[in-house]
């Protein structure tokens, strides 16, 4: 070769890399795509709920440039429902979504990060968790089985149940068999009835079948998707035992901190645009859901009574005391989460609840 077909072939090669390299990586050093699973307590595609952890899968993907794929496993599909917690855990899959509340039996002090029965709402609970010192709290807990907490959605108040007889007073509770799951469901006790636990997807079939009484689910969106219209006559409100349920994502420690830093920060703001993304859906579409309910289905709407209110109130006083007196942890969170709502409760006469007033006199009628 002389020496202008060297410097030919030479000008060539290095044309192809500076091609290249203006291009992007060469193909040897493209990123490796990472894959996770993701195991819910949902039914698969289940609007609100099971469609807010795809919406989660899917900003992640997206948002990480495909580098994070992540794919969504419905309750039974790789897991049951109330497995999935120790699946994360173990590191059968590496992300679940479902709520704190379902784990009490692991920490008492869990469900403070679900629902409290006349506690935060969607908003304070926002407030609480990621400028009130929650999420701290949220992370010392899980850490002992090896997981990292994160809020991936928000219902907003959810409706006080289903039953098949008026309660007019909280005798009527007596000899009653609910599902209702986490503080809620020792409130319930309380007061005479006896709270089961169920999955979503058992709730219809137990209901129509006898084996529960009543039952609670979130609020007429959802309501109105399972269909407990067909098989409950009377449709409770206010939620008082669930104010503001956080959906939550809990991730394996191991998965999640041995991603590159970028993408721990892109997990961690999809979960929060998540979080928002859900109220939205839930805030949006729970009001149609109603109008359908009582005008197309004749479901009988009805108001708990200020007595029962005020006696569930008690029992809820006494239930989360008792609570927080069975562990350092659970009394650690209960500080934190009743100080945070004292100061909420003293703003919200003032704003969300006096704006609320003002509006209701505004347009009442």
């Amino acid at each position: 070769m002389d020496r202008r077909d060297f410097l030919k072939t030479a000008g060539a090669g290095a044309a192809i890399v500076a091609g290249s390299a203006i291009a992007g990586a060469p193909a040897v050093h493209a990123e490796k795509k990472i894959r996770w699973k993701m195991v819910t307590t949902w039914p698969k595609n289940f609007p609100g709920l099971g469609t807010g952890a795809n919406n989660l899968a899917e900003l992640i993907t997206k948002m990480s440039g495909g580098r994070l794929e992540v794919k969504v496993y419905g309750a039974g599909e790789l897991v049951p429902a109330f497995e999935s917690f120790d699946a994360v855990s173990r590191g059968t899959a590496e992300m679940g979504h479902g709520a704190a509340y379902y784990w009490k039996g692991k920490s008492e002090a869990a469900q403070f990060f679900a629902a409290v029965p006349f506690g935060l709402n969607a908003q304070e609970m926002a407030g609480w968790i990621y400028e009130g010192g929650g999420q701290e709290l949220w992370d010392e807990i899980y850490s002992d089985f090896n997981l990292k907490a994160f809020s991936a959605g928000n219902t907003g108040v959810q409706m006080g149940g289903w039953f098949n007889k008026e309660i007019n007073s909280v005798d009527d509770y007596n000899g009653l068999k609910m599902r209702i799951p986490g503080l809620g469901g020792e409130v319930i006790k309380r007061a005479g009835a006896t709270p089961v636990s169920l999955p979503g997807g058992e709730i219809f079939p137990s209901l129509q079948s006898g084996a529960i009484d009543a039952t609670e689910w979130v609020g007429p969106y959802n309501d109105l998707a399972f269909g407990f219209y067909k098989v409950a006559k009377y449709y409770y409100w206010p939620g008082w035992h669930e104010p503001g349920t956080v959906l939550e994502c809990f991730v394996n420690k191991d998965a999640y901190y041995g991603l590159p830093k970028d993408l721990q920060e892109i997990v961690a703001a999809a979960m929060k645009a998540a979080t928002a993304d859900m109220l939205a859906d839930f805030t949006t579409k729970n009001n149609a859901a109603l109008v359908e309910l009582v005008s197309k289905h004749n479901v009988q709407l009805k108001r708990f009574s200020d007595d029962v209110l005020r006696k569930m109130g008690e029992l809820s006083k006494s239930v989360v005391e008792e609570v927080a007196a069975k562990d350092p942890m659970s009394k650690k969170v209960y500080e934190s989460f009743n100080k945070y709502r004292d100061q909420s409760v003293d703003w919200a006469k003032i704003g969300e609840v006096g704006y609320s007033l003002a509006r209701a006199l505004t347009f009442e009628g």
